[in-house]
């Protein structure tokens, strides 16, 4: 074989590489052979001690792959021609796998073992084969030179050693390696004793469980000492599980192995046995609240009968002593929330069960007495009697008295009568204290708050007022004052009020009241340098501030004036009250304002005491307003509304003229006003009130104020001027019906002529139209107008019209009459005071001759003037009903005003 020459042709050594360089059970390895730097290269394959295996040509210098599956030492090289050669490659080494497993094994099967303890270790190859193994063996994954299938290993300190091994057939064939075993070992083995509870319950037992770490194989030794006995015997028992119904202290060990190997015991485990009694712990005093600073006692009595002489434990363990006690005292310093138990033992291992816990309630707050008094005041030759308390919750006090100071001694049976624990009672006025106490050594309470006790002398105080009236508005002044009857001494006075109390002079002054000062007042006078000695408390004047400004309402009487007639006005104050006076004005127009201005009339400047006020003669129309007033300074009510009279008189200096000129009118129509007089400003007001534009102040020139009939209601309607005059007063009706009657709208003078109509919306004229008068028919033909030539005052009253089925409303006509000459009125006064005096003669003569006869027989009285009195009453309700029914109209809009005011005339002479 010829080889390439090596200086020329070094650089095209082989280079072999393998994937892997162990073969998987099953599987292969990837040789790659490669040579640099030329092509056309015939590749050979070599495994160490074999002939050629493969030969392959490529015709790249891409190097060249192939698979084997089994173990060797592998090498190539590269030729040409079959005659030149490269060197040979590096040599890779391959390992096969079997498919045989070894495992490691411990015989005994401890994972675990102690010193002086040997166990074997060995490697197992399963699947099968007779093939004669080697063995390899990794401790702690460190090669080890142990080449045996077993060996042996003693236990000499703690150490933990992970073992491996795998078996080897030949130089290029084995097993994989096994699973580690770990192999654990200690210097000395410990027992552990675990009981399932400590406490063996009546009739039942405990479980103890003995083991030793994770390891196994042991073999189990008990021993128990009991109260007979001061050292440990063996129980015989090699299981692990000892269950034991006899209270005593336990312990166990282990062994195992040949020869046997020892563990050390486990720690002692005391089991106490529960006797069938039963133990309580009580508290002497048995008190439920306790207090910071007592001094108590906690018993533990055993119950359930026997005569055993018991032992006693306590939680918390600093009241165990020795000898041990069955009860103890304990103050507040030993107090401990957790609370307190205890068990009575019969021997060193059998007791009760712990009783209960018993919490103490300690309460860091010292206790403070209460006293209060079934009477402040101690009637002549009578007695208060107090009763003295500490909380609800505790018991067991003792209380104390004291009066004056408290550093005083407490009283004794000389100075108060006892009538049980808790209560005295006492005929010496003067300041009172108490306080408890209880126990041994004596804890005592915070000393109670004084009760003032009095000695009440017969003298009587009584509360007046200055101005005198209980109900009172807000911002008035008013004065309490503290009166004391029948004595002559010194006083201090003592005031209850709503709020509080009070030590003040015999005045108690309110400047400025508000609902703050509603409520009960009284008082009493306690004497001077005595003050334990006091009159009783006066009876309670009530006092009832309302924060409301009180209101006035004004009242008017006649609404509609005649010639002649006096006004009355009357004035109430809402929800009334005393002191009252009452001031009177008349109202003015104010210019650039819609409201009046208020002038006082003749003689109310300091107000009246009547509530009513008479203007005479008046005749025209005007506007009045009220308010009252009372006390120093005065406080006055709010004004009242505005209240207005009406006079129909177009002569006086302001008239208002009505277009159309008719009372009744469409709600479709619209209706003009205008004021005529001489003056520049004008403005037309109603009433009720209601929106319009007429409210404005216009100009006298030339200026009308429409209204708009839809948007109105009935009302009354009158001119005020800028110089402070009233008009007329006309009455406008708005109808929302098909017909309505043309009548004029102010009153008609007598002798005058007068045209009554009717009409229908559509505005035609209408013939055959029949008219009534006080709802009798007057006039039935074919004419469509009623016409009255010369009007009287029996034309006076109210009209309406029908035509087709349809009617009308009814309107008033009003008619003036024409001043008669003065000396015919005198003439005719002069005749009916005669026939008057006449009469009255005659009846006196036949009185007297009546009562003459009637002497013999029987006294009867003479009827009083109370017929005459009712009959004025009843005729003053009938204009109050009237005028009440004229507001009502006036506000619904559902009855002529006229109709209202002339329907309660006589129709025989005009008058109310």
């Amino acid at each position: 074989m010829n080889t390439l020459c090596y200086g020329q042709y070094e650089a095209n050594k082989p280079k072999l590489t393998a994937d892997k360089t162990i073969i998987p059970v099953g599987g292969s390895v990837t040789l790659t052979c490669s040579v640099y730097g030329f092509a056309d290269w015939e590749y050979e394959w070599f495994r160490q001690y074999d002939w050629l295996l493969y030969r392959q040509t490529s015709e790249s210098s891409a190097p060249q792959l192939i698979s084997v599956n089994e173990g060797g030492i592998y090498f190539c090289r590269g030729g040409r021609d079959s005659i030149f050669y490269t060197e040979d490659s590096n040599k890779v080494t391959i390992q096969e796998t079997v498919s045989n497993k070894a495992v490691v094994t411990l015989q005994p099967n401890w994972s675990l073992i102690y010193s002086g303890e040997t166990i074997t270790v060995r490697c197992e190859i399963e699947g099968g084969g007779n093939t004669g193994w080697e063995y390899e063996w990794r401790e702690n994954d460190v090669v080890s030179p142990q080449k045996d299938k077993e060996f042996r290993i003693s236990a000499s300190s703690s150490s933990n050693i992970n073992f491996m091994c795998k078996g080897r057939r030949d130089l290029y064939s084995s097993t994989e390696w096994s699973e580690a075993v770990t192999l654990r070992s200690l210097n000395k083995a410990k027992s552990k004793l675990t009981p399932d509870r400590s406490i063996i319950p009546v009739g039942g037992s405990v479980t103890l469980t003995c083991s030793v770490d994770s390891s196994a194989d042991w073999k189990y030794y008990w021993s128990r000492r009991d109260s007979g006995s001061s050292a440990l015997q063996s129980i015989t028992n090699v299981k692990p599980v000892h269950k034991v119904s006899e209270g005593g202290i336990y312990q166990c060990g282990a062994g195992r192995g040949n020869p046997e190997i020892f563990t050390e015991f486990s720690r002692t485990v005391t089991v106490w046995k529960t006797v069938p009694n039963k133990a309580v712990v009580t508290l002497q005093p048995n008190w439920s609240q306790i207090y910071s600073g007592e001094t108590v006692t906690i018993r533990c009595e055993i119950q359930g009968g026997g005569d055993t002489k018991w032992m006693y434990e306590w939680t918390p363990a600093n009241l165990n002593t020795s000898p041990t006690l069955s009860e103890h005292k304990i103050s507040s310093t030993d107090y401990y929330s957790r609370g307190y138990s205890c068990r009575g033992l019969k021997d060193s291992y059998s007791s009760t069960e712990w009783s209960n816990v018993f919490r103490l309630t300690v309460s860091s707050n010292k206790p403070k007495a209460k006293l209060r008094a079934d009477n402040r005041d101690i009637p002549v030759g009578g007695s208060v009697t107090l009763t003295c308390s500490v909380d609800s919750s505790s018991s067991g006090w003792k209380y104390y008295w004291y009066r004056g100071e408290k550093t005083s001694e407490p009283l004794t049976t000389q100075d108060a009568v006892f009538q049980s624990n808790g209560q005295i009672s006492v005929s010496q006025g003067g300041s009172y204290w108490c306080r408890g106490g209880r126990g041994d050594p004596v804890y005592l309470t915070e000393y109670s708050d004084s009760i003032r006790i009095n000695n009440i002398v017969p003298n009587k105080a009584v509360v007046t007022l200055q101005p005198n009236w209980t109900e009172i508005y807000r911002g008035e002044t008013i004065m309490l004052r503290c009166e004391i009857h029948d004595g002559d001494k010194e006083w201090e006075y003592e005031w209850k009020s709503p709020r509080y109390t009070s030590t003040n002079n015999n005045e108690y002054r309110i400047s400025y009241a508000s609902s703050y000062h509603s409520g009960n007042y009284k008082c009493r006078g306690r004497m001077k340098n005595a003050e334990h000695i006091s009159t009783e408390w006066s009876a309670n004047i009530t006092l009832t501030v309302s924060d409301n400004e009180p209101a006035s309402v004004l009242t008017v009487s006649p609404l509609w004036l005649s010639p002649g007639d006096s006004v009355t006005l009357s004035c109430e104050v809402e929800h009334p009250s005393a002191g009252w006076r009452f001031y009177w004005y008349k109202t003015v127009p104010k210019l650039s304002e819609y409201s009046y201005i208020n002038e006082l009339l003749p003689g109310s400047i300091n107000g009246t005491e009547q509530d009513s006020y008479i203007i005479h003669g008046p005749t025209h129309t005007a506007g009045y307003m009220c308010r009252a007033g009372r006390g120093d300074p005065v406080y006055y009510t709010q004004y009242s509304k505005p209240g207005f009279v009406w006079s129909g008189d177009v002569h006086s200096a302001v008239t208002l003229k009505v277009s159309p000129d008719r009372v009744q009118h469409f709600t479709s129509d619209s209706v003009s006003l205008s004021c005529e007089g001489n003056f520049t400003k004008w403005r037309v007001r109603r009433f009720p009130v209601g929106y319009s534009y007429c409210y404005y102040w216009r100009s006298m020139t030339g200026s009308t104020c429409n209204i708009s009939s839809s948007k109105q209601s009935d009302a009354v309607y009158w001119c005020e001027s800028g110089s402070g005059e009233f008009s007329n007063a006309v009455n406008i009706t708005i109808q929302n019906a098909d017909i309505i009657l043309v009548s004029p709208v102010h009153p008609v003078t007598e002798g005058q002529s007068v045209t009554l109509g009717c009409k229908l919306r559509t505005g035609e004229l209408l013939s055959n139209v029949f008219f009534y008068q006080n709802d009798k028919l007057i006039q039935n033909d074919t004419r469509r107008e009623l016409n009255i030539s010369a009007v009287s005052k029996s034309d006076e009253g109210f009209y309406k019209c029908k035509y087709s089925g349809e009617e009308s409303a009814q309107s008033w006509m009003s008619v003036q009459a024409v001043s008669r000459p003065e000396n015919s009125s005198s003439l005719i006064t002069l005749i009916v005071g005669l026939v008057c005096g006449v009469v009255f003669i005659i009846l006196l003569i036949l009185l007297y001759l009546y009562s003459r006869s009637r002497d013999s027989h029987s006294v009867r009285p003479i009827q009083s003037e109370s017929t005459n009195q009712d009959s004025a009453t009843h005729h003053m309700v009938n204009l109050n009903e009237t005028q009440d029914h004229i507001y009502n109209s006036l506000l619904h809009g559902d009855v002529c005003v006229y109709e209202s005011i002339r329907g309660s005339e006589d129709p025989e002479n005009g008058k109310v």
